[in-house]
């Protein structure tokens, strides 16, 4: 089997609300979804989800080889993109590319790739992460619920901008959740999304923890600032949760070493062969993974195969418009399906029907760090869904969307 060419599409996730964290939202809920389609000469397709970034460079890498060689092909994608780096988008089109060799490898040998890894048990476990900065009070109860109906028992707020609606707001998941858990204590965490200078971290989350046991702080600084992980770390008892932005162990390895992360991310579009890799760094170190993305298909399957996850993120219960998935959520776990590789298909036809082009980079997205990020005195309000419209521009969005 050879690899033959490669196909590109982008359809949009339809949220139907605002979505969004303290660094901007999408107001009309519609993001972005770049698609990557491998073939081979026997008529294998293997589909990946992430950016397009030097699509061309990184596919020289893999063109003409057998798919089935995964592993030492990420090796030759990491390989081609030496001199200029493999950060960032580049990175996310690598990930892509190797997701679909994965799917290409499972689909060959008729297994589901949870299998084919190694996985025993097909439910993964789950947490809510509904994007909701911008939502109001009453739309926060009514999406937590829906979750809460799936069985999640764990959420993830976004916040960062004011302590107090961060506070009222975890809250009220909490007693949302509560009550469909029958008295049982849910798991509560907050996703600041690196908006905050250390001591900022600090004195917020410690304010939080007067009234909700978080289970951890996500991305309360810079990704890689590890001085400043560690000082949050010994200031606060939650957790310290990141990495959905770091592309590379060269990049993990120094918060692992100096103590710097409590739980270790990796962001769905990066890749599995990353994720594998980065989950035995953590191992290593006795630190469990989570996944983070918006339809982390590739990192599910991965996720029963490895020893040290510990949950992984869920955020809409819907999939992309032409994207079908073989994962259904029951019980508060992603409980993964019998179909051949990743069990997603491409609906080409609706993709083309229903397209249309979304601004991934405009200055109020969550992929624009805002000018006052890590400088603000006094709370800022936090964001408001804008009237609903669509927006006719054609960028793609930052390689982990609205996931980060």
């Amino acid at each position: 089997m050879r690899i033959t060419g490669f196909r590109t599409l982008t359809t949009v996730h339809e949220w139907g609300r605002a979505v969004g964290d303290a660094n901007g939202v999408f107001a009309d809920g519609g993001v972005p979804v770049p698609i990557i389609m491998v073939d081979t000469d026997e008529g294998i397709t293997g589909i990946g989800l992430g950016p397009h970034s030097h699509l061309d460079t990184v596919f020289a890498a893999i063109e003409g080889e057998d798919p089935r060689g995964v592993a030492a092909l990420y090796d030759r994608m990491l390989r081609q993109t030496f001199k200029a780096g493999h950060a960032g988008a580049v990175f996310g089109t690598i990930g892509a590319l190797d997701t679909a060799l994965w799917d290409i490898k499972a689909r060959a040998a008729g297994e589901p790739l949870w299998r084919m890894l190694g996985g025993r048990d097909r439910a993964v476990p789950a947490y809510a992460s509904g994007l909701d900065i911008g939502l109001t009070d009453a739309d926060l109860a009514t999406t937590y619920a829906d979750y809460a109906e799936h069985g999640l028992r764990a959420a993830k707020l976004k916040g960062g901008l004011d302590v107090e609606h961060d506070l009222r707001r975890l809250l009220l998941v909490r007693d949302l959740l509560t009550d469909a858990a029958h008295g049982r204590r849910p798991g509560l965490m907050l996703d600041a999304n690196e908006c905050w200078t250390r001591k900022q971290a600090v004195r917020h989350v410690h304010e939080i923890e007067r009234a909700v046991d978080l289970i951890w702080i996500e991305e309360p600084v810079r990704r890689w600032d590890v001085d400043g992980l560690v000082a949050v770390g010994r200031g606060v008892r939650a957790s310290v949760a990141t990495g959905e932005n770091l592309t590379g162990l060269e990049q993990f390895r120094p918060l692992i070493t100096a103590g710097a992360v409590d739980i270790v991310q990796t962001a769905a579009v990066w890749g599995i062969t990353h994720f594998l890799r980065v989950s035995a760094l953590a191992h290593a170190y006795d630190l469990p993974v989570s996944p983070i993305g918006t339809t982390p298909i590739g990192l599910l399957h991965a996720a029963t195969a490895v020893p040290n996850h510990l949950a992984s993120e869920l955020q809409d219960l819907r999939p992309p418009v032409g994207v079908s998935l073989d994962v259904s959520v029951e019980d508060g776990a992603f409980v993964l399906g019998d179909s051949p590789g990743l069990g997603l298909e491409i609906d080409e036809p609706a993709v083309a029907a229903s397209a249309r082009f979304v601004d991934g980079n405009a200055a109020d997205s969550p992929n624009v760090r805002p000018v006052d990020a890590g400088r603000r005195l006094l709370a800022t309000a936090a964001h408001r869904p804008a009237p609903a419209g669509v927006r006719h521009l054609a960028a793609p969005p930052a390689p982990g969307g609205v996931a980060v």
